[in-house]
Parts: C-alpha cells; sequence; structure tokens
C-alpha cells in the first residue's frame, strides 16, 4: 500500500500507576522521531504515513515500552485507508484547528 493512511495508536503499558506517562512519553518520542505527521490526543496518537511506515512505528513504539520496564501492554490500533487515495489528518479535523 503506497497511499497514506490515517493509525491511530494507544498502549497501554502495565507499569505502577506514577510510572505510566513515563512509559507513555518514551513511546510518543518514537512517534516524534519517525518523521511522521502526527498529532498526540489525550487517548490515542494519530499518525499519517504509509501502512508500512505507521505498523514499523507501532512495532517501535511497544519495544521500547517493554524496555521502560513495561511487563505487558494493551495495545489499540485503528487505520482509516483508502484504495486509491490518500487519508490525511487534516481531512477530518483541519476545520477544528
Amino acid at each position: 500500500m503506497a497511499h497514506k493512511i490515517n493509525l491511530a495508536l494507544q498502549i497501554l503499558p502495565s507499569v505502577p500507576s506514577d510510572q505510566v506517562y513515563a512509559v507513555v512519553d518514551e513511546a510518543i518520542a518514537v512517534i516524534q522521531a519517525s518523521g511522521l505527521k502526527y498529532r498526540v490526543c489525550p487517548f490515542e496518537t494519530v499518525l499519517e504515513g504509509t501502512y508500512d511506515e505507521c505498523m514499523d512505528v507501532v512495532r517501535k513504539a511497544q519495544d521500547v515500552c517493554f524496555k521502560a520496564g513495561a511487563s505487558q501492554l494493551l495495545v489499540y490500533v485503528k487505520m482509516q485507508i483508502k484504495k486509491d487515495a490518500d487519508v490525511s489528518i487534516e481531512d477530518k479535523t483541519g476545520k477544528y484547528d
């Protein structure tokens, strides 16, 4: 799939409650370093890129959470994919910015 998709990623790490945000911040740092367009939201982070680019970020974000001390992760992924066109974050939220 060469077209851009939107992927919403939510990772809930199994760590002591006072460490949850620090571990999630590690995952967000992976997203920031990816070079993909993204938007951090209260419950999930939305990425924009090709399917392969987005799924690579998902894998790396999970890896960094385990390295940061999580013993288990609940990972929720939602995707919007169009057959013959790109999907953009702005198409859905631009009018609210």
